[in-house]
């Protein structure tokens, strides 16, 4: 045992029992100035995963400097977003709305009240109609066709246009034309004693019906430009034309010029008012999906019309969310806003969405130079303070949250949540660092390489080590008879032979806490995901978080 007896790790009292060998594990340093493994000491990160035993619930006395510690943080984090990332932080914010599922019905009257609002209905009109314009152009196509006043103004004046829809005659061996040159010639030809003078050709001479209705690629010969122009001049059936009609149904054309036609709805919708516009607009906002909606129109919004949807999106949700899953991105939103008389201010929002859904966000904004001060401030208070609650200090914040109002307690939760994030961020550095947390945080994990489960207690299935009751170490049942004989007799003589076997059982034990890399399956999703070191700290801040919320949600249910 010399080789461990002075090992900085691990220290281990070997003793003697008459039915099997039995290894003690003291965690940590073996005398005041000796260093032990970090995680495994007294500063490593604790999760509080496991709800309180009688003795760790706290009396609530630690509650209030924990409190006054997080008002710090809180002031800190919000000088980041209100100054260089708030914009940032409102984008986080629409995000989060876009995951909210609970709403089933008259989704629609939400975005029909931003489009009647004074201030930004333009803007955000002009983007829903762009949203139509490529999810269903054909709905739009269908308007536009009996709109002849509307095709002649985007025509007029305008050759590249022209070009655009009607040039596209079949040339020699194509079977038909193609947009506004099919609608041409099949004008044409049934109107041919009114408008096929009007046909102007690039020959000496023209072409007669007869003869072009042989041989359809003689339209190639046809003075597109020049042709359009006399039919725009003299020939007005043409724009109101069923043939014209039948082209622009499938809204093809809105690729020459979407800013045109946005422009002239915007029109039909506030000037005249038109119901065929509105009815296609309710329509694609009835329909379309929740999510997609806000990602492409909460972001036009200023921060009181945010505020204004929201309170009105808490209207449509249930009492209680059909969302059980508190790690969903949008459990605490969606909660937050179906028990609240009133919705929270915008500020309190930004900051709740900061800290619970993009901690990695937000460290990264804060590595920006701008914000070099306020890291700093964080940084110093994180390190003097201690903030990493003692099991006291934890359980007492967590009863005094059952108290206040589901705002603020969420508000302190997030926070401590966060916190957890930046030290992990700072501590995740090693394979054997995150293997080491999740042993003394009873996190179950493998390697996501490995089928091999690692207990909360260290060790894989079939490994051959546990540890009982008393913190120690044993050596399993399942080794042969004969092999563990021959170890114990090994270890009571003086054969050196003895110890390297032994210390070789032990790293073996251990090979999951030593390796260098990769990622893991952890028991805090049902090993549904793979992890790696830069993804754990976010993953598990927000599991504390989604842990905590249910252990003070239950204790506001008990007593409602």
């Amino acid at each position: 045992m010399a080789k461990f007896a002075n090992s900085p790790f691990l220290f281990f009292e070997a003793k003697s029992h008459i039915s099997r060998l039995q290894i003690n594990v003291r965690l940590g340093p073996k005398s005041p100035g000796e260093k032990g493994i970090g995680f495994l000491g007294e500063k490593m990160v604790k999760l509080f995963l496991s709800e309180p035993t009688p003795g760790d619930d706290g009396d609530g006395s630690p509650s209030k400097e924990s409190i006054s510690l997080l008002q710090k943080l809180e002031s800190i984090i919000c000088s980041v977003i209100t100054s260089g990332g708030r914009s940032e932080a409102r984008l986080w914010l629409c995000t989060t709305i876009s995951c909210i599922s609970s709403i089933t019905h008259d989704q629609h009257e939400l975005f029909i009240d931003l489009l009647r609002s004074k201030s930004q209905k333009l803007a955000i009109a002009a983007q829903v109609l762009q949203m139509i314009f490529n999810k269903r152009p054909q709905k739009v196509g269908s308007i536009i066709a009996k709109k002849g006043y509307m095709l002649e103004k985007f025509f007029e004046g305008n050759p590249e246009r022209i070009l655009q829809w009607f040039g596209n005659f079949a040339g020699v061996g194509e079977s038909e034309h193609r947009k506004g040159a099919r609608a041409i010639s099949q004008f044409a030809f049934v109107n041919r004693d009114i408008c096929w003078d009007e046909l102007e050709w690039k020959g000496k001479h023209g072409q007669s019906p007869a003869m072009v209705a042989t041989k359809p690629h003689y339209f190639l010969d046809l003075d597109v430009l020049r042709t359009v122009e006399n039919f725009l001049e003299n020939v007005p059936d043409f724009w109101s034309s069923d043939e014209l009609a039948e082209s622009l149904k499938d809204g093809e054309i809105l690729n020459i010029d979407e800013r045109f036609f946005i422009d002239q709805f915007v029109h039909l919708m506030y000037e005249d008012k038109s119901e065929d516009v509105w009815a296609v607009v309710y329509g694609f906002l009835a329909e379309e999906q929740f999510s997609f909606l806000c990602q492409h129109l909460l972001i036009l919004l200023d921060e009181q019309m945010l505020h204004a949807f929201l309170s009105s999106l808490s209207k449509l949700l249930p009492p209680r969310p059909k969302c059980k899953d508190f790690s969903s991105p949008s459990y605490w939103l969606e909660s937050l806003l179906s028990t609240c008389n009133d919705c929270a201010s915008i500020d309190e929002l930004l900051l709740l969405n900061a800290v619970i859904n993009q901690g990695r966000q937000l460290l990264r904004l804060m590595d920006d130079d701008e914000h070099g001060e306020e890291k700093g401030k964080i940084e110093e208070l994180l390190s003097e303070s201690g903030m990493t609650l003692s099991d006291a200090g934890h359980w007492a914040l967590m009863k005094a949250c059952t108290k206040m109002k589901k705002a603020v307690a969420m508000k302190w939760l997030g926070l401590q949540s966060w916190v957890v994030h930046y030290s992990l961020s700072k501590e995740c550095k090693t394979a054997s660092a995150c293997e080491l947390l999740f042993i003394r945080n009873g996190i179950s994990f493998r390697k996501s390489d490995d089928h091999s489960l690692v207990q909360p207690d260290g060790f894989s299935d079939g490994s051959g080590f546990d540890f009982d009751d008393g913190g120690s170490v044993r050596y399993g049942h399942k080794k042969k008879a004969k092999r563990k004989k021959r170890r114990k007799k090994n270890y009571s003589g003086d054969d050196s032979s003895g110890d390297e076997l032994l210390e070789l059982e032990m790293l073996s034990g251990w090979r999951g806490l030593q390796s260098g890399g990769g990622s893991w399956l952890l028991s805090t999703d049902a090993y549904s995901c793979s992890w790696n070191s830069a993804d754990l700290p976010e993953h598990l801040a927000k599991h504390c978080f989604s842990m905590w919320m249910k252990w003070v949600c239950s204790k506001w249910r008990s007593t409602a």
